[in-house]
């Protein structure tokens, strides 16, 4: 059928627009600081059969998992009704990690399902063995906090209060939880409101034949670039450094198949899955593939279901990229995330390596839980600031503290002074890591340094999670390495502690300084 390209379009930008606006009622109404200032969460919209039509530019590994978060409803309440409202956060029910929580409305116009809003959202705790919903001890992932498949949390609208007291009881801060609970079914509804006017508009089947129309554009733009790349098997492999529980040098291989207009992208040889929280979920690794492939894309191509179905995915269930139903897997979305995207660029970079970039900085993060002598109460703060760089392509160096591959910028860190006034902390230096970023025809880009001071009248508790310490971001076509985090604690004796990236109940005093030197990306290009 032919499609009036112009109302095409339109329906595309309101679209759009409908999924921004979700974004910022999200960023205005959440309760803590992972999300209101680093802002921690993506906006989707898919259609009846849970194909993705619509996203806001937020988190990339967010949004390639949604859509399963999506066929995980809709397959567990095959009978919805008009104001149901529902959640879920399991990794191996249509979830990445458990602390991702994921709210899902759906829109009736005549008396059917038509669209579901979704809304992710990265929740400050879980509940689990430690705060901050990381757990760097853990061996299975009941260790790592609370498990929602999809569930009913609500109907005509409204949540349930007793099941919201319930799984806020389970978190350390139930306050901010059931806060930003609301903040992303508030969300949710807005997008639903604003198909549901969109559908009145325009009658089910019209939306329906536009919503075919924009994925099938997708489709022939990603298809036309892919047919431009060489054809070839290609090979590229990135190294965790470690599980955390003694294991190092964990790969992530990917072998993939350029033909025609087509991609094809297996995992199958990447190592068995470990004992430690560096495992990925079924749904996190194909939104890792799926992240990958987008990079790969024209930037103007809609990244919804018809740019992806050029892309075809095989891994291998026990290995580190699909691990089994009960293991561990809260540093997933970081980490084998970023390694799967960085396996694929290394092999794509043998095909079309212009498509190609530098590899970004690796996640290390702390989380630090103590008592704020400011308000009397308990208080928990997620580092999102010194942020590494990232990495460098064809057309210039890579931007500096920009982060990771998983969010290629769309994570934050949010105001100094906010976070001065509303933590016991003291940022005492907060700068560029100069030269920290691999050389290159173009360098990567540079990492961040930072000093911070604990500000409280008694001790507080570190985690950390990440990676990257002894693996830099990867140089891509003859491009070197960034240089590897480089993490400590300066004690108000004078003495240093390091860190290491999976720790769990570090003891910081009042007076100790956290010091991060964040990694640089990785460069493009040999070096001149």
């Amino acid at each position: 059928m032919k499609h009036d390209p112009i109302a095409v379009a339109v329906l595309q930008n309101r679209l759009r627009a409908a999924v921004e606006e979700m974004g910022e009622a999200m960023l205005r109404t959440a309760y803590s600081q992972i999300l209101n200032s680093s802002r921690d969460f993506s906006i989707a919209i898919t259609d009846a059969e849970a194909r993705l039509v619509a996203q806001a530019d937020h988190i990339p590994v967010h949004v390639g998992a949604m859509p399963f978060a999506a066929r995980a409803v809709l397959d567990a309440f095959p009978s919805m009704a008009p104001g149901d409202l529902y959640l879920l956060n399991d990794p191996y029910h249509g979830g990445s990690h458990l602390p991702d929580l994921t709210a899902v409305v759906p829109v009736f116009h005549d008396g059917a399902v038509r669209f579901l809003t979704v809304v992710r959202a990265h929740v400050s705790d879980i509940g689990g063995a430690t705060h901050g919903g990381y757990n760097p001890g853990a061996t299975e992932i009941f260790q790592e906090g609370l498990r929602l498949p999809p569930i009913l949390l609500g109907q005509g609208g409204v949540l349930r209060p007793d099941l919201v007291r319930m799984l806020a009881t389970n978190t350390r801060l139930p306050r901010d939880f059931s806060g930003d609970l609301a903040a992303m079914f508030g969300a949710a509804e807005l997008g639903a409101q604003r198909l549901a006017a969109m559908l009145a508009e325009r009658g089910a089947a019209a939306m329906q034949e536009g919503v075919a129309a924009i994925l099938s554009g997708a489709e022939a733009h990603a298809r036309k670039t892919v047919a431009s790349w060489k054809d070839g098997v290609f090979h590229g492999e990135a190294v965790l450094d470690d599980d955390g529980h003694g294991r190092h040098d964990i790969a992530i291989r990917a072998t993939v198949t350029k033909r025609g207009d087509s991609l094809h992208v297996d995992l199958s040889a990447s190592d068995d899955q470990p004992v430690g929280f560096v495992n990925s979920s079924y749904a996190n690794m194909r939104s890792a593939v799926a992240m990958a492939f987008a990079f790969l894309l024209d930037p103007e191509t809609e990244k919804n279901d018809g740019a992806f179905r050029p892309l075809s995915v095989t891994a291998r269930e026990g290995s580190v990229v699909w691990a089994r139903d009960g293991a561990p897997v809260t540093l997933c979305t970081s980490h084998p995330g970023n390694e799967i995207v960085e396996a694929i660029m290394v092999a794509m970079a043998q095909s079309r390596p212009e498509r190609t970039m530098g590899g970004w900085g690796r996640r290390f993060r702390v989380a630090l839980d103590g008592h704020n002598p400011r308000s009397g109460k308990r208080f928990m703060w997620h580092l999102f600031h010194a942020r590494p760089g990232g990495g460098a392509s064809v057309n210039g160096p890579g931007w500096a503290a920009a982060g990771e591959w998983h969010s290629a910028g769309g994570i934050k860190f949010g105001s100094i002074e906010v976070a001065e006034s509303r933590f016991p902390l003291f940022f005492a230096r907060h700068e560029f890591r100069e030269g920290s970023g691999g050389a290159g025809r173009h360098a990567g880009g540079d990492g961040a340094e930072l000093d911070l001071v604990i500000e409280t009248d008694r001790p507080v508790r570190a985690n950390t999670a990440g990676d990257g310490v002894r693996h830099g971001s990867r140089g891509i076509a003859g491009g070197q390495d960034g240089l590897p985090h480089d993490y400590d604690v300066l004690r108000a004796d004078g003495t240093v502690r390091p860190l290491a990236t999976k720790e769990v109940g570090v003891v910081l005093h009042p007076g100790d300084t956290l010091r991060v030197r964040s990694s640089g990306g990785g460069g493009w290009g040999p070096p001149a």
